[in-house]
């Protein structure tokens, strides 16, 4: 009788549970540094070759940004230009498809795929710091 070798051909992976959902506290001090500013949209345009992306040229008081945000889907250019929504506006420049990106859009999307953008009251002049 030929003695046949049987080598279990399963491997055995140590499997670390899931981690559980946890939220990220961070410090105050850590949150005083993101810088929120209200921003008026004066013009926006799609980016060549992105389906997401929109730029967008902001208003922050007299200072005017080139920021690009992945809201495409949800919003046309025309409904954007002359709202006011915050801003983060100290994250560093970032490049996306070949152009500066100077800030981030705040809004508001769920798994169910609604979006919103936050409403600033219109009398609130651009440039305001969100507190």
């Amino acid at each position: 009788m030929e003695e046949q070798n049987t080598q279990n051909t399963e491997q055995t992976i140590d499997q670390k549970p899931e981690p559980q959902e946890q939220s990220m506290h961070i410090e105050y001090d850590d949150f005083k540094k993101v810088q929120i500013q209200v921003g008026e949209i004066m013009h926006a345009e799609p980016v060549e070759g992105s389906e997401k992306l929109l730029k967008l040229n902001v208003k922050f008081g007299t200072e005017e940004r080139q920021i690009l945000s992945g809201i495409a889907k949800f919003l046309s250019p025309e409904d954007l230009i002359g709202k006011k929504v915050p801003f983060v506006t100290n994250l560093k420049p970032r490049m996306m498809m070949g152009l500066e990106s100077n800030g981030m859009i705040l809004a508001a999307s769920d798994s169910d795929g609604h979006f919103s953008l936050l409403n600033v009251n219109p009398d609130i002049a651009s440039g305001t710091h969100v507190s």
